[in-house]
């Protein structure tokens, strides 16, 4: 399959990461975005990570080089008609990935699998808008994808045995290890365990119990976690997070996935994380 040309719709951290990790891998990828400059950010986090890995000596320059070249960019979703797998990782945003699995649909060849990398949505419910139900697949990366080896495939309620296979092989050439989740729930299994744990780090907080730095502490010392709580929401995005509380309180409606208070208003502060520049640390959220 590494003769294959890979898409990858979604240029930000994950897509350009995942897609930079096809390269890796000796895949052939298109990635695409309606943002071009994202496009070309894409490209600089890739050169620039290249980069680094030729000063250590864990790669060559050749071999970087011949990396980039495998790597096209696009606006233009028609641009990916002779894909033979395509992997959707834009933003947690139902509507906007409902529509661009719809074009996705019409433009890929028939056999051709469209994935996901939704960290919590339905793949059923996306399936559902495209004649090709059974090619549908969750194929959800973590955080940076040239690194982290999990990748958890989600079987939708009509995806074939056959699109699980080479979602499962795909993820092994990519140098993952792939685990099959064999019921289409929110958050799969990762976040149905991790929301909780940091759920419950808010309201500790909120409870006057320990500070922010104490309970990542705790974790980190306590659990030998490489990251604690609230260093792991400033780290992907306080916002991010809050988008998947929701979405998990829409779909089981049980208070125990209420976002805490004091989340939603960290959010409202526009504090999303130390990538912007401020987050959990800085709790109590102050009015700008």
């Amino acid at each position: 399959m590494s003769q294959s040309t890979i898409a990858v719709v979604g240029s930000g951290t994950m897509g350009g990461g995942i897609a930079h990790q096809m390269a890796l891998s000796g895949f052939n990828v298109k990635l695409a975005d309606v943002n071009e400059s994202a496009l070309e950010e894409a490209v600089k986090r890739m050169t620039s990570w290249m980069a680094l890995n030729v000063r250590k000596g864990a790669m060559t320059q050749l071999e970087a080089d011949d990396t980039l070249g495998r790597v096209k960019i696009t606006t233009n979703l028609k641009d990916l008609s002779d894909c033979s797998f395509a992997l959707e990782a834009v933003f947690e945003n139902l509507e906007v990935k409902e529509g661009i699995f719809s074009q996705l649909d019409k433009i890929l060849p028939p056999d051709a699998i469209i994935a996901t990398n939704t960290s919590s949505m339905s793949i059923t419910a996306l399936a559902e808008y495209t004649g090709r139900q059974k090619k549908v697949v969750g194929m959800h990366f973590f955080n940076p994808p040239q690194i982290m080896k999990l990748v958890e495939v989600v079987r939708g309620f009509k995806t074939d045995d056959d699109t699980i296979k080479q979602t499962m092989e795909l993820s092994r050439a990519l140098g993952k290890e792939p685990i099959e989740i064999k019921r289409d729930t929110p958050g799969f299994i990762v976040n149905r365990l991790l929301i909780p744990q940091l759920l419950e780090a808010v309201r500790l907080v909120e409870e006057g119990v320990a500070t922010p730095e104490d309970v990542d502490k705790a974790i980190r010392l306590g659990l030998n976690s490489p990251m604690g709580p609230f260093e792991l929401q400033d780290y992907t995005g306080v916002d991010i997070g809050l988008n998947v509380v929701d979405h998990f309180y829409e779909e089981f409606r049980n208070d125990r996935w209420a976002a805490p208070l004091s989340l939603r208003a960290l959010v409202r502060a526009g504090r999303l994380g130390r990538k912007t520049g401020a987050g959990w640390y800085d709790y109590p959220p102050k009015d700008k």
